[in-house]
């Protein structure tokens, strides 16, 4: 699948599909890059100013200094990120029946992040709101199998980025973006899982969507990260930045992504790359 993945890429072009991370405590940096409310901003600290964060601004050699960085951050809703299995569960049992006891403070024992590895696959660009000819969906808006099924069929092993236009918001107005946001709907994510996809992709916060309060209206049986974390084993990359992608008109392309190997991690901060 990663063979025939590879023959995707017909221009060599590179594309980054994340959000940048801003952060440091002098600044309101953070805040300049679409989260969720009531989360936990990314905090970046530089030590150019001597701060013992990493042994400062230490010398190397005559003449010569270097600045070292500190990131603190909590990615699930303020970040471009990949959840790992262990993210959501219902009753006792993580995704493959291991116990949802061994998830604690000190990290998750099985289905961590770090079991990954890294993700090669044909992507497969569902530009929802180009086909309806919006610039963004409606936060009420939930997309249906039908709707994907018109648009694409993905193949075993596909990444299926699914386009919202709704990062686009923020700029207009943060209080439109916590309004609600546009994603699938249940009938589209159980459509994607019998497609049999690696992992599903979107510029929203929770692939599915939200409501004013940043909750999901579904009950537990419709619940998207239930549906595909939970039940199907299928990862979940949330808040891309599919602009300059869904711009360039490619349908399919290489999608590469590697989270970073956080032990017991329940996610993990992403830069996801389309090679066109």
């Amino acid at each position: 699948m990663v063979l025939d993945a590879l023959r995707s890429a017909t221009t060599g072009e590179v594309l980054s599909l994340a959000m940048p991370i801003r952060g440091a405590t002098s600044s309101p940096a953070p805040t300049t890059v679409p989260h969720l409310p009531g989360r936990p901003l990314p905090q970046h600290f530089m030590s150019v100013d001597g701060g013992d964060y990493a042994a400062g601004a230490r010398p190397i050699g005559e003449g010569l200094k270097v600045a070292d960085d500190a990131l603190v951050v909590s990615h699930h809703g303020t970040t471009t990120h990949m959840d790992a299995l262990c993210h959501m569960w219902s009753g006792d049992e993580l995704y493959n029946g291991h116990p949802a006891a061994r998830v604690r403070s000190y990290g998750a024992t099985r289905c961590g992040i770090e079991r990954v590895g890294g993700v090669v696959a044909r992507g497969v660009l569902f530009d929802v709101p180009r086909h309806l000819g919006l610039d963004h969906l409606p936060p009420g808006h939930r997309i249906t199998a039908d709707l994907l099924a018109g648009l694409a069929t993905p193949r075993p092993g596909d990444v299926a980025v699914i386009r919202t236009g709704w990062p686009l918001v923020w700029e207009r107005s943060r209080e439109e973006y916590w309004s609600g946001q546009p994603g699938l709907s249940a009938s589209a994510g159980r459509w994607l899982a019998a497609h049999d996809v690696a992992a599903v992709a979107a510029d929203n916060a929770a692939i599915g969507g939200l409501d004013a309060r940043g909750r999901a209206e579904e009950d537990l049986a419709d619940d998207l990260h239930l549906i595909l974390l939970h039940r199907h084993g299928v990862h979940l990359i949330e808040m891309l930045w599919l602009e300059e992608l869904g711009a360039a008109g490619r349908t399919d392309f290489v999608f590469v992504a590697a989270p970073l190997r956080i032990e017991g991690g329940t996610g993990s901060p992403l830069t996801p790359l389309a090679v066109l």
